[in-house]
């Protein structure tokens, strides 16, 4: 199973009314570390025992999004727990860093 990509058009729903936390991966098909991360996303997005939800959003199809969360630069991660941001990992991360931010 891969992570679930999202838009604008389905955010709200699928991320700030969860009711688990929600990682949100902020990528572009062009960003070389984004693409590296990626596998490991849907590592996580496959994950049974986490209790999380993992979503892929291309900056350059939801620009709106990346604007709103001041995603600067990518890959960006964000943990959106109750829909609020709690945590934000910039750049390439290992698996045990964002099951961390998760679960903080």
């Amino acid at each position: 199973m891969s992570a679930r990509h999202i838009t604008s058009t389905d955010f709200e729903q699928q991320v700030l009314q969860a009711d688990r936390p929600t990682l949100v991966d902020f990528y572009a098909d062009w960003c070389g570390p984004c693409r590296a991360m990626g596998g490991l996303v849907d590592e996580l997005a496959a994950d049974s025992n986490l209790d999380a939800n993992v979503v892929k959003v291309n900056v350059d199809e939801s620009p709106d999004l990346a604007t709103q969360y001041g995603v600067q630069s990518i890959p960006t991660f964000i943990v959106v727990k109750d829909g609020v941001a709690s945590q934000r990992l910039v750049g390439v991360q290992s698996k045990e860093d964002l099951e961390a931010a998760l679960a903080g």
